[in-house]
């Protein structure tokens, strides 16, 4: 007999296993999600991939407000659009062009605002010094304004006022453009100072950018030896994990069972200590009984003799009470004790403690006997393990970065050369800033003089004085102005030339270069098949589909993975590489030939079932009605009366020895009433209490075992069709908690590859900061310099104007004339002088 678990593994359910289990190592080939169970520990969380710091680039803004002036200009000069096919065919053939007079033609219409525009320049660079040669001759011949004489009118000093506003204006246009000179100047110097850095950066980040891919995919690899490694310990722990989940499974039923064979277990105990306690109540009681028996008998035959006695007077009449002392029932007996005992004795010698234990014993035994019966099959899943490791490690040599590399040595090769020539432009930039403070300084030369001029000229001047009377001062701001136009003359067109060759320079790089590549023109030329030789990205990349360097460089200011921006599913097969259902015929192989076989157990046997349905009849037929009816009887027992009447009787006696035993037979009476009270009636109340104990517990019993017939009863039947399903259930979730771990990381590892790896935003900054550093920086302030110095060239020529006709209002006349206001010599002729 004994307490124990049917947990023999059907074949069915041994199949079901070797289906879970193999189901386990196809979790990367599944899409549909597993319902959460309970008994599997959620998955490892999976780390986002590292983040990766890069050298902030400047934004350039060199060319501040001028850069609206200047590009508005420069497409007034060229509104044509990007030639494409023009410097496709330049490009190709050099010396085509001019050869070939129809792309030289076009060539010309193209540039036909530059040309214009040199044309104007050349014409000023021509015209400037010779008109300053003869306006020179000129004035040494007296004429052109030279003659020392100034006619003086009415409206002279209105003509002054304007002449004077009009050049003040002129020289604030002329000071204006001379700030944007120096301003586009030092932007121009800063701007080189950093390109060293800025370039050392943008390679920088380009390196990191390289790198980080490589880091970026071994990590989305090594996340899947996480998910490997916690499936690998599951395995090894496969007998605790699932014995666990059987276990509780089981505890279901046979807690309720066995709590109620403990309970049994300790009332039959109980019951036992009753019984043995009842036992030695009984005896002690029957012990006094029967020597208060003995001692009533001893008496009541004394009390017969002396009623024999003749002398005995009126005895005759006690015949009847002494006959009461014959009938006293002082019996006792428990006749169902006796069987009880027997019964309580036959459940001992079952000894449920130990059968408890076994079971429990066998209970704690199950995650070892898994873990023994799965050995073979889980040694062989960690071998497919093994080969799922190394197929999703090939993930990294699919991917072509071995070429990242090349491009890395590249970089590191440019960076080099940068690192070498930055001391030579270094030294060339300081003597390019000299120069061109020093061409600042020539056209501040010219606003000083200017300012002089329009300083001292009012300072000095007198209206109403006689002009070869003028002071000094005034002398000295016509000096001014004239020195103004002189110097504007000596270096205007030595300048316009400067002005042209940079606007030559600069405006085509602009038209040519920034302008396309701000709208995204200028690489869609470089997408042109044939332009560079040697480029063709599909066909580097193996790809199908046609992939150009505007496609990349749009993916990548959307910050893309590269996943999307170079197609890569065209050269991986991302399904097939996390896709391990090839092994599931081996799998099931391995679990078909593997089966964990567990020994059989009845809860409990027929002869145990009897014998515990016995041990509930005999307490249910436990009776102390009798023997409480028997207590009773001795209860009632008072000696007291009888010898009451015997010292009654004694009193009418005449024989001293007559009422002397009569007396003393009354005080025998009273000694025995007495030990009744004192010593029977305790031993009656203890009996009484063992009693009422022991139908107390008989009643208890008779549930308990109803109990645990019933727990027992439904714990077998449970067992006896559940079982299989039980351990089928509980194995397939623990394949479905590590299928879990699987899906998990491929929902993961597909997200990561195709929507996070290698974001390539950084290869776009690289681009926009070169366009920076080309276009918005070297070129705009380059374009801002030529463009201020041009302004002022060209406000030099009224400058020059209104600094010539201004002077002669200031400076001292060697010959005078006067006018006074209402005085008419109409009639009188003037005098006519010719000075020669």
């Amino acid at each position: 007999m004994g307490l124990c678990v049917n947990m023999r593994w059907q074949q069915g359910s041994a199949g079901a296993f070797r289906a879970g289990v193999g189901a386990l190592l196809l979790g990367l080939s599944l899409a549909q999600s597993i319902p959460p169970q309970a008994a599997c520990r959620a998955a490892l969380a999976q780390q986002s991939l590292p983040e990766n710091q890069y050298h902030e680039t400047a934004e350039g803004d060199s060319g501040g407000f001028l850069s609206a002036f200047v590009q508005s200009f420069l497409n007034t000069v060229q509104p044509n659009p990007f030639p494409k096919d023009l410097v496709l065919n330049v490009v190709q053939d050099m010396n085509q062009v001019l050869s070939n007079q129809d792309l030289a033609k076009e060539a010309l219409v193209y540039e036909v605002g530059f040309l214009v525009c040199a044309a104007i320049g050349i014409l000023y660079i021509v015209l400037m010094p010779i008109v300053g040669f003869f306006l020179a001759c000129c004035r040494c011949c007296g004429n052109c304004g030279g003659k020392m004489y100034q006619k003086q009118t009415s409206s002279i000093h209105c003509r002054r006022r304007s002449l004077y506003w009009s050049a003040f204006i002129t020289t604030v246009i002329i000071l204006a453009g001379n700030i944007c000179m120096f301003r586009s100047n030092q932007g121009l110097k800063v701007t080189v100072d950093e390109t060293a850095e800025e370039i050392s950066n943008t390679l920088e980040n380009i390196n990191i950018f390289l790198s980080a891919v490589p880091q970026e995919v071994y990590h989305v690899v090594n996340e899947s030896y996480k998910t490997i490694q916690e499936v690998t310990r599951n395995l090894d722990t496969i007998g605790p994990k699932l014995g666990k989940e059987i276990q509780e499974q089981f505890a279901g039923p046979l807690e309720p069972a066995l709590s109620s064979v403990r309970l049994l277990d300790e009332d039959t105990e109980n019951t036992g200590v009753q019984v043995n306690k009842l036992n030695s109540s009984l005896a002690q009681l029957q012990s006094s009984v029967d020597r208060l028996q003995a001692n009533v008998t001893a008496i009541r035959n004394r009390i017969n003799q002396t009623f024999s006695n003749p002398n005995c007077v009126g005895c005759q009449n006690l015949l009847p009470e002494l006959q009461k002392l014959d009938t006293l029932d002082m019996t006792i007996t428990f006749p169902s004790l006796n069987e009880l005992q027997s019964a309580v004795d036959e459940v001992v010698k079952v000894n449920l403690t130990s059968k408890i234990e076994e079971v429990e014993d066998y209970f704690d035994s199950i995650p070892q006997r898994v873990t023994n019966g799965t050995e073979d099959v889980v040694q062989n899943s960690k071998q497919l393990l093994d080969n799922i490791e190394a197929q999703i490690s090939q993930i990294a040599g699919d991917l072509p970065l071995p070429a990242l590399n090349d491009i890395s040595t590249t970089l590191d090769g440019l960076q080099r050369d940068i690192d070498r020539l930055t001391p030579q432009v270094e030294k060339g930039e300081r003597i390019r800033w000299g120069v061109c403070v020093a061409l600042c300084c020539l056209v501040l030369l010219v606003v000083v003089c200017n300012l002089l001029g329009l300083v001292l000229g009012p300072l000095g001047l007198s209206p109403n004085k006689d002009p070869t009377k003028r002071s000094g001062t005034a002398d000295c701001a016509g000096t001014f102005f004239m020195m103004g136009a002189g110097f504007s003359f000596l270096f205007s067109w030595l300048f316009m030339i400067l002005v042209l060759v940079l606007f030559l320079v600069g405006g085509n790089v602009y038209t040519l270069v920034c302008r396309p590549w701000n709208n995204g023109q200028l690489l869609q030329l470089i997408d042109t098949p044939g332009l560079i030789p040697g480029l063709n990205l599909s066909a580097s990349l193996g790809l199908k589909s046609e992939i150009s360097i505007s496609d990349i460089y749009r993916d990548c200011v959307a910050n893309k993975p590269l996943w999307t921006t170079l197609h890569l599913n065209e050269l991986i097969d991302l399904e097939d590489l996390l896709n391990v259902s090839k092994y599931t015929d081996q799998i099931e192989q391995f679990f078909e030939s593997t089966d964990i076989p567990l020994s059989s157990f009845t809860l409990l046997s027929p002869e145990v079932k009897n014998q515990l349905s016995s041990f509930s009849d005999k307490t249910k037929d436990l009776d102390s009605v009798d023997i409480t009816q028997q207590l009773n009887n001795i209860t009632r027992i008072n000696l007291n009366t009888t010898a009451d009447k015997l010292d009654l009787l004694a009193t009418f006696q005449s024989n001293d020895g007559v009422k002397k035993e009569l007396q003393n037979q009354a005080r025998d009476l009273r000694q025995i009433q007495a030990d009744i009270e004192t010593t029977i009636i305790p031993q009656m109340e203890k009996l009484n209490s063992t009693i009422a104990g022991l139908r107390s517990i008989a009643e208890k019993i008779n549930g308990t075992v109803g109990e645990v017939l019933s727990n027992v009863g439904a714990a077998q039947d449970f067992l006896n069709t559940n079982t299989t399903q039980i351990v089928k259930t509980e194995s397939r979730k623990f394949v479905d908690c590590q299928l879990g771990y699987f899906i998990v990381y491929a929902d993961w590892a597909n997200l990561t590859i195709t929507l996070h790896l290698g974001r390539c935003g950084p290869v776009a900054d690289v681009v926009d900061s070169a366009e920076r550093l080309l276009c918005l920086n070297l070129v705009e302030s380059l374009n801002a310099f030529w463009f201020s110095l041009g302004w002022c060239m060209i406000f030099f020529i009224p400058s020059i104007i209104f600094s010539i006709k201004l002077a002669k209002y200031y400076r001292k006349m060697k010959y005078s004339d006067v006018f006074e206001e209402n005085l008419h010599m109409h009639s009188i002729p003037r005098a006519q002088m010719k000075f020669t």
